[in-house]
């Protein structure tokens, strides 16, 4: 298991989609629906990927690869990854990491849209 670190920009990314699906639960409840919002669906495939991050990085279903646009925040020669969290979704979420600081580290640099 990795340990997960964040940058300060991805952590408010992730709490921004929490509390979006949080609200999306609660005004559902409060109106008897059984379906899902959007904002519930979308955290639960970024918390997904999150925990597949955190128990393995190659974990096939991520279908992580190397991305060159964005620079490792602790290492200028480190590699910077890119893992799906949606497919076949216009503006498809994807989480930004890599290894470090420490060896077992994982850190979430970003977690956006695809552009």
């Amino acid at each position: 298991m990795f340990v997960l670190r964040w940058t300060a920009e991805a952590e408010q990314s992730y709490r921004d989609l929490k509390a979006s699906a949080l609200a999306s639960l609660t005004g559902r409840t409060r109106k008897g629906k059984a379906k899902s919002g959007k904002a519930e669906g979308l955290f639960k495939q970024v918390h997904k990927t999150l925990q597949l991050l955190k128990a393995n990085p190659r974990h096939p279903g991520l279908q992580t690869h190397e991305y060159h646009s964005l620079e490792h925040p602790y290492d200028p020669q480190g590699k910077v990854f890119e893992a799906y969290a949606q497919q076949r979704t216009p503006g498809a979420y994807r989480v930004f990491w890599c290894y470090g600081p420490e060896r077992g580290d994982v850190t979430i640099i970003a977690i956006t849209p695809h552009p």
